[in-house]
């Protein structure tokens, strides 16, 4: 077995002959959020993935092979409920109301502008009804926000330009300056 410990988000830096050339592995989100998995790609060769926990594997990701072979990811269409509002009795907002209440719940949800999407759940589908929302099952791909604490390297691609601490050298809110520590009374990871 083949195994595959690197992930490159998106193949960013990779030339586009490099990426149509790769073999292909088509997965669900119930694999692709874990980061140990054994699939077969499209060559055929099974692979042993292991990836630092709490890895999720989004659809376009490549995995770099231990023989240095590329693999792409394809989100696989899977059974998921496609909600968006009703125009005779709603608005857009609706949208807004159901993913405050289904994240609430914890549930993963896929966020588009026109519509959202979750996992089937007979449930939170009557729930969703009840707000005045159409919910439909379709078997599309599925790629739920990694939230607001997870790895940034997929929900907006990479860094953000400036440190976590939010420090640009001015303050956001109104009233006393912060305390400023010297760096030497901080541990590495409060200045790294």
């Amino acid at each position: 077995m083949l195994t595959a410990n690197k992930l490159m988000p998106q193949g960013r830096g990779l030339a586009p002959v490099l990426l149509k050339r790769a073999a292909m592995i088509e997965l669900d989100w119930d694999v692709r959020q874990k980061s140990r998995f054994d699939a077969t790609d499209s060559q055929g060769r099974q692979i042993g993935v292991f990836l630092p926990r709490g890895t999720a594997v989004r659809g376009g990701d490549v995995l770099v092979a231990e023989d240095g072979s590329l693999v792409r990811v394809i989100a696989a269409p899977q059974p998921v409920l496609r909600i968006t509002h009703c125009t005779a009795h709603g608005t857009p907002f609706d949208l807004t109301r159901a993913a405050y209440h289904l994240g609430n719940r914890h549930v993963p949800i896929e966020l588009k502008p026109d519509h959202l999407k979750i996992e089937p759940d007979h449930v939170l589908a009557d729930m969703l009804r009840s707000m005045h929302l159409i919910v439909v099952a379709v078997e599309e791909a599925f790629e739920p926000e990694g939230g607001a604490y997870g790895s940034q390297e997929h929900s907006h691609g990479g860094g953000h330009g400036h440190d976590h601490a939010h420090d640009h050298g001015h303050s956001h809110a109104k009233g006393p300056k912060p305390l400023v520590l010297a760096p030497e009374l901080l541990d590495d990871h409060d200045h790294a």
